[in-house]
């Protein structure tokens, strides 16, 4: 092969991967655009709302396909190979498969939180058994409650009726990152307080009785 000729190879694959690294970086930078907007109005509560209407994401989704989309006449350099297509198309698919699963796993997550809060705090707290302190045992298991259930609606906000590819759930994350860390640093802090608590309650029998009737219920 002339050495011309290999320059002339490499430069094209070399473009390829510019042009395709640009684009990924349009989207990024176009994506920031949004229209989000955080709602911090009630009192205490930092996690904000993301809104934007659905004819906004609509309008916003149609002008981010056709800056991603090439325009014109391309040359070769500026094509992906069917190869590079395949592989771009198997990324996307992985990256759906894994939005679709953090989703799912975020749903199962409040739903055991649910099922603990109905079914085992909020019977003993309205038993008002003589030393037995639910806040102590639980801590503060109800506001993990609570930002799990407004980060399952951020979630599910940002990807229903939204194109896969289009789909961008970081700013979810980075949104609520702050009250997160606040709601869990506490519980991981009193976790092991509350695990010395809950043996102690089950040296008692009384209280140990309780304890394993709220547990039956969730079986």
């Amino acid at each position: 092969m002339e050495p011309k000729e290999a320059t002339g190879k490499e430069n094209m694959v070399t473009k390829k991967k510019n042009l395709a690294f640009l684009r990924s970086r349009l989207y990024m930078l176009e994506r920031r655009k949004t229209d989000t907007v955080v709602d911090s109005s009630v009192s205490g509560d930092h996690s904000g709302t993301l809104r934007r209407s659905q004819s906004d994401r609509t309008e916003y989704n149609q002008k981010l396909q056709e800056k991603m989309t090439p325009q014109g006449e391309c040359s070769v350099a500026e094509t992906l190979t069917s190869e590079e297509e395949h592989q771009m198309k198997r990324m996307m698919a992985k990256r759906e498969k894994i939005i679709k699963e953090l989703i799912q796993t975020e749903k199962d997550y409040l739903n055991d939180l649910e099922l603990c809060v109905r079914e085992v705090i909020q019977p003993l707290r309205n038993k008002k058994i003589d030393r037995l302190d639910v806040d102590s045992l639980f801590s503060n298991i109800e506001s993990v409650h609570q930002i799990s259930a407004k980060l399952l609606s951020l979630l599910e906000e940002a990807t229903t009726d939204v194109e896969p590819a289009m789909q961008v759930i970081g700013e979810v994350f980075l949104q609520i990152k702050g009250p997160l860390e606040d709601i869990y640093k506490i519980y991981c802090y009193q976790h092991d307080e509350a695990r010395s608590i809950l043996e102690s309650y089950e040296k008692e029998e009384e209280l140990k009785e309780h304890l394993s009737h709220c547990i039956q219920s969730l079986k």
